[in-house]
């Protein structure tokens, strides 16, 4: 028996072995073993764990698979449509009739073809939003396209936009507001709850597959408004029941807001956040004690883990609107966003490891406006070609290990290991670039903190980009560099960094118009919303070509005269549209003589300072009388004028912008003499900067503006700018 109990001591001793064996060979082979360990969307820390072991943990936690095909779209739609179309308002009252909705010439076809043009594969609809007003016919109200006269009643706007989606090969998402200002039964828990339910029912049962569903955290109730709980656990529950597939954005636990509308994200933007998803009460009582939100700067950082229990893979949307506002409205049809905004936002969206959820909403005839189709199609264009040549293709890769890193394929990655660590990318012959792409391989988590990029020059190496989180996708703008030597440096990693993809690029110019501004004092400045631009001008009246002067700096234009200006691209070989601007007498010393109360922040010098962004509006607290308001300037110096001009606010909100008006002048501001009265043509539909001219010359110091009737009636009055026309030429000698 003695040789028996031998063998098993021998034999638990080889086990030992090996097991020691196999450790060892793990911590010699960390990347490949501990790091390797993932934790499906979220990970819970112990207490006693260290702020480096939580920040090591957090580099752990990946997306799911709902999640991964989110953030690989990049590029998807809203589509707010609805009675506000018809209204011409942002959020309606619930009120209106559903017989105001009728957009006879409705074709989602043609939505969805101008959205495929930009490059965006899934759709939002609002299929309802604040005012309650159902987009399909729903049995739980009438306040929907059951009640129009569009399509008799028979028709239904997210079966035919889901429709066009599956023809186009687009995917498909719908917005359904909590907040209704329609219901009845807003305001009964219970009720409400059954009701929303019942909505969320039919459009998750009757439409096929849904891919996002995006609830609005919108509520204008104020203290003494309804107060409606959400069953958010109910909604949460039966949207994985009936479309396991979908993310649930925003007030959901997949995708969060990234906290504003302007389009931009952050800097540094973590996908593993300590903010808590969702509307459950405990995930919110998480981010009371943390005090975070959607808005808070840091949700991620070492400093913010430390503080918490758990960490989530909560990614960022950012959502923003072609136009100025959600819904359509034709006098904003001029202010659409342009090719080098929506470039710079795809940058700060996109290019920030966010998807970029751009609003393009329908007119009231149901199509998307000719001028948005035009630059989704542009905006497509300049994206596609911009990324279509990788230029790192063609690099070889130090150390040799790492070419997944340069082989354009995101599924194909690698470790580099501990950090600091770095990829050489060599290249037979200078190349010039102006982008750089960074990818880390979310699937084993997001983990570097620091990077940089450096180019070789005369032998030394010099940085010309950085910065702190990468996540999915990160992508840097600058100038154009010529080199044949790039560096990319891993400084700092929650353990090793898999990297999928490290892209150079040189991008498309965009040749933007230059905006022209002369200054209260005459100095006429020039900018152009693209990098690096020529400007050429001239003041003689002529149109300025690649041998007119050069813009540089701002110069004085102290009289009356003409700026012609034209951008031109980095060799000169193409340009862009001819900018006119025409100037009168400076305002230097004009002064206001008299005006009406203002508000403090807008006052009633604003109107003579030459600057488009400022504006005058008269006083809104009080009790206040109608109109008529005035505002009197002195120009300090008697003048030949033949009219005068007048530009409403240029913020997008036009409330206190003049209708019907009365200009009068004065030699000596005491004697008035009436020169015009009447009213602006299509200023409610199309509110921009007026042109009036006198049927005789008049010889003027004073003038005196009066408001005497709002396009919507207000008792308050705004403006950006008044001026005069002087009598005389253009181009005096």
């Amino acid at each position: 028996m003695k040789w028996l109990n031998s063998v098993f001591l021998l034999i638990r001793a080889e086990r030992l072995l090996i097991r020691l064996t196999i450790a060892f060979l793990c911590l010699l082979n960390f990347s490949s073993c501990e790091t390797k360990r993932v934790y499906v969307g979220q990970f819970t820390f112990d207490r006693k764990m260290s702020a480096e072991r939580k920040a090591m943990m957090a580099g752990r936690v990946v997306p799911d698979a709902r999640q991964l095909e989110w953030q690989k779209l990049e590029l998807t739609a809203f589509i707010h449509f609805g009675i506000n179309t018809f209204t011409g308002r942002e959020w309606g009252d619930g009120t209106e009739s559903p017989e105001l909705f009728n957009p006879e010439r409705l074709d989602a076809g043609q939505w969805v073809t101008a959205l495929k043009d930009a490059g965006i594969k899934l759709v939002i609809l609002t299929a309802k939003h604040h005012d309650g007003f159902c987009l399909w016919p729903t049995k739980t109200t009438m306040h929907s396209v059951t009640g129009s006269p569009w399509r008799d009643g028979e028709g239904d706007v997210v079966w035919e936009l889901k429709k066009a989606c599956e023809d186009a090969d687009l995917r498909f998402g719908i917005y359904l507001s909590p907040w209704d200002r329609n219901s009845p039964v807003y305001g009964n828990s219970p009720l409400y709850n059954e009701l929303y339910i019942q909505q969320l029912t039919e459009l998750l049962s009757n439409y096929g597959r849904i891919d996002e569903v995006w609830f609005d955290g919108a509520c204008g109730e104020g203290p003494d408004g309804k107060k409606q709980e959400y069953d958010w656990a109910a909604y949460y529950d039966l949207i994985r029941r009936l479309q396991p597939e979908a993310v649930v954005a925003i007030k959901g636990e997949d995708v969060r807001w990234v906290g504003t509308e302007s389009g931009y994200g952050r800097a540094t933007e973590w996908s593993v956040t300590a903010l808590a998803p969702g509307g459950r009460p405990e995930m919110q009582a998480i981010n009371q004690n943390l005090g975070l939100d959607e808005t808070s700067a840091d949700l991620g950082s070492r400093e913010v883990l430390e503080k918490a229990g758990q960490v989530f893979w909560f990614p960022a949307e950012v959502d923003v609107s072609i136009r100025p506002g959600w819904f359509f409205h034709e006098n904003e049809t001029p202010r659409i966003k342009s090719l080098p905004r929506l470039a710079d936002i795809y940058f700060n969206s996109v290019g920030m490891n966010s998807v970029l959820l751009l609003n393009i909403p329908p007119d009231r005839r149901g199509l998307i406006h000719e001028t948005d189709v035009a630059r989704l199609k542009e905006f497509g264009n300049w994206v596609s070609s911009s990324f279509r040549d990788n230029l790192s293709l063609q690099a070889t890769v130090i150390p040799s290990g790492l070419k997944a890193l340069a082989d354009g394929d995101r599924e194909t990655y690698k470790s580099m290991g501990n950090t600091p660590a770095y990829a050489e990318l060599t290249f037979k012959e200078d190349i010039v670039f102006d982008v750089i792409l960074l990818q880390e391989y979310i699937e084993h988590g997001q983990r570097v903190e620091e990077f940089t990029i450096e180019v070789q020059k005369e032998g030394k190496w010099t940085e010309v980009a950085g910065g702190t989180t990468i996540g999915y996708k990160r992508l840097l703008r600058i100038q154009p560099v010529r080199a044949s030597k790039v560096r990319i440096n891993i400084k700092k990693s929650r353990g090793d960094a898999f990297i999928a993809e490290a892209g150079l690029f040189l991008t498309s110019e965009i040749i933007s118009d230059p905006v022209i501004r002369r200054n209260k004092d005459g100095w006429v400045s020039m900018s152009n919303e693209t990098p690096c631009p020529h400007i050429t001008y001239t003041l003689d009246g002529s149109d300025p070509d690649r041998e007119s002067d050069r813009y540089t700096t701002p110069f004085l234009l102290p009289r009356k005269g003409i700026v012609k200006a034209r951008a031109f691209n980095r060799d000169l070989s193409e340009s862009g549209n001819i900018i006119t601007e025409t100037y009168d007498v400076c305002k230097t010393n004009w002064r206001i003589a008299v005006a009406e109360p203002s508000h403090p922040a807008f006052p009633a010098e604003n109107v003579i300072d030459e600057d488009p962004g400022s504006m005058w509006h008269t006083a809104l607290e009080g009790i206040l009388p109608p109109p008529p308001y005035s505002v009197t300037v002195d120009m300090n110096d008697t003048l030949s004028v033949c009219g005068f001009t007048y530009a409403p606010r240029n913020d997008g909100n036009f409330s206190g912008t003049a209708l019907q008006y009365e200009f009068a002048t004065s030699t000596d501001g005491v004697h008035w003499l009436p020169q015009v009265k009447g009213e602006f043509a299509n200023m409610l539909n199309n509110p921009s900067k007026q042109t009036i001219e006198f049927e005789q010359t008049a010889q003027v110091r004073y003038f005196r503006f009066t408001m005497l009737k709002g396009i919507y009636g207000e008792n308050w009055i705004s403006a950006a700018e008044l001026g005069i026309i002087s009598c005389g030429e253009a181009f005096p000698q």
